[in-house]
């Protein structure tokens, strides 16, 4: 991010001076043009790097826009209000990061470039929705509306963690009662034998296993830890990406299930950012990147040309095949009816219900997969354990 200072003649003929942050000089240049100014002097420079939080969480998000509506609306100018937020912050970092968009736009600069300063803190919708709402000086509602995006998101995020609690326990009770098994209970079957070669298939594959676990537990951890670099790896190359991301949501059972998940989200923020009168190429274009599908983010590039040509956007989004035909039936109407945002505002609110339920399933499918691999892995030591149990007490009864 480069800081651009800049001397510059208005429409009107009038001088004016003052700061633009953009990523280079053919941004610099487009936004001075879109705000109708001609440049006659600028001068770059890097923007310092500033120790800062990674990024905001959503309930920080949902906070901070809550306060600055309610600022906003009791009639606080935006420096003023951007003042207070700065030193309700609950950490330094965060007081680091408003207090710097408070200086920049007490200096002049658009709330929308100072919040752009800190692009990946916040994030680009946010950024999106507030440069709409200074365009139309309804600066409180957008930020009532952000408020209440991110109070759902949250939402969302809390209803997953929570669902996924029990299978995480689950899943590393799962793990310590195997690796359990057989690094300490399984050896001590193996004085059992005299012979090792009388040892059942079976028993000796366990046995092996056993030992192996005892003895060179530190390969196990480096192809663990291997895996996870390698699958990490392959996940940032796009071919793989796409084809994960497709199964993600075509895959049997479960795949309906996340679809339902990205409906709720999509239809949240096309709502959130149409009602905030952007226009509908870019909405269509934030609403699919921060479902975080390249295969959704893929065939909305389509989507979008064909919106540009004059198709409808129910139309375009059916022949993808990603959302139900019901979703679509509905864009259909509000299109129809000129009402589209509020109709997916009411269709957010219905799929957000329809999520809650698709994550209650998932982990319901999880659950059972843990117990049957639970299962499968005491039968197997078990199956191992009672030939020599049983010669055990044939040595005895003799």
């Amino acid at each position: 991010m480069k800081s651009f200072s800049y001397v510059a003649t208005t429409a009107a003929g009038k001088q004016v001076k003052g700061t633009e942050n953009a990523e280079d000089v053919k941004e610099f240049t487009k936004r001075m043009k879109d705000k109708g100014y001609t440049v006659t002097k600028y001068e770059e420079k890097d923007v310092e790097k500033k120790k800062t939080i990674k990024n905001f969480k959503t309930k920080d998000l949902a906070f901070n826009c809550r306060q600055l509506a309610a600022m906003l609306t009791s009639g606080l100018t935006l420096v003023k209000a951007l003042d207070i937020l700065s030193k309700e912050q609950p950490t330094e970092d965060a007081k680091e990061v408003w207090q710097s968009v408070y200086e920049s736009v007490q200096k002049g600069e658009s709330f929308s470039d100072a919040l752009l300063q800190y692009r990946g803190i916040f994030p680009d919708f946010m950024v999106a929705m507030v440069s709409a709402g200074e365009s139309s000086g309804s600066l409180d509602t957008i930020m009532q509306d952000l408020s209440d995006y991110y109070q759902k998101q949250n939402k969302m995020n809390n209803t997953i963690k929570g669902a996924m609690t029990y299978p995480l326990v689950l899943g590393v009770l799962m793990l310590v009662i195997i690796i359990f098994m057989f690094v300490f209970i399984m050896p001590t079957f193996a004085g059992m034998y005299e012979n090792p070669d009388d040892m059942p298939a079976l028993t000796k594959v366990m046995m092996g296993f056993s030992d192996s676990l005892v003895h060179f537990w530190y390969i196990y951890v480096a192809v663990i830890v291997g895996i996870v670099f390698a699958v990490t790896y392959m996940m940032k190359i796009p071919s793989t990406r796409l084809k994960w991301d497709k199964f993600i949501i075509k895959g049997p059972g479960f795949g309906p299930l996340v679809v339902k998940i990205y409906t709720a989200r999509f239809a949240n923020t096309m709502a959130s950012l149409y009602s905030s009168g952007i226009s509908m190429v870019d909405c269509l274009k934030r609403s699919s990147a921060i479902l975080g599908n390249s295969y959704i983010t893929e065939c909305f590039a389509q989507v979008i040309d064909e919106v540009k040509q004059g198709e409808t956007l129910s139309s375009s989004i059916q022949r993808t095949e990603i959302f139900d035909s019901m979703f679509c039936s509905i864009i259909f109407v509000g299109e129809e009816a000129g009402a589209l945002d509020s109709i997916l505002a009411k269709t957010g609110e219905y799929y957000d219900e329809e999520a809650d339920s698709a994550v209650g399933r998932l982990v319901g499918m999880l659950e059972p997969l843990m117990i049957i691999v639970m299962g499968v892995a005491v039968g197997l030591l078990l199956a191992a354990i009672f030939p020599a149990l049983y010669g055990s007490f044939d040595a005895i009864a003799a």
